[in-house]
């Protein structure tokens, strides 16, 4: 009984589009912070170094280097102070917590990265571009939006 009322809860309180993001991804997480009487939103860029839990519970660590100090902040993925979740990278990793890139200096803390399959076709000056190069034929109108001929009336 207990367990479907707290399923309830949890259910109301889920994102409805969580951000996707995989371990080893530098990600920016938009941030809502409230100083006083004033809201803001603060930035926080990093490495994806951990996800654990799930449903309500499910967090993610990020970790990031401030003046040679590396500081690891971990957010709750359904909290409402995190607006906004962007994925600037992928890093390509073979582990489920990278807590191994804490004892890492200098270079050796980059990731190498994964390739992703986009939908978009790069072009050769590197730029993006959907495929937008139609045929004749592909540029006609369908069949059922052509015009109606009236009786009468010129073509």
């Amino acid at each position: 009984m207990t367990s479907a009322i707290l399923d309830y809860v949890e259910k109301a309180l889920l994102k409805s589009d969580p951000p996707q993001m995989r371990i080893g991804d530098t990600i920016d997480v938009h941030v809502s912070i409230i100083e006083g009487e004033k809201e803001r939103v603060q930035i926080f860029n990093g490495v994806v170094i951990a996800m654990s839990g799930r449903g309500i519970n499910a967090t993610f660590t990020v970790r990031r280097i401030v003046a040679n100090q590396g500081v690891e902040r971990i957010f709750p993925l359904h909290s409402p102070r995190v607006i906004k979740v962007e994925t600037r990278r992928h890093g390509k990793v073979r582990r489920a917590k990278l807590y191994y890139l804490r004892d890492r200096i200098g270079k050796a803390r980059r990731l190498k990265e994964r390739r992703v399959v986009s939908t978009k076709r790069s072009t050769a000056h590197g730029k993006q571009s959907d495929n937008n190069h139609k045929t004749p034929a592909a540029s006609a109108p369908p069949e059922s939006m052509k015009a109606v001929q009236v009786a009468g009336e010129p073509a």
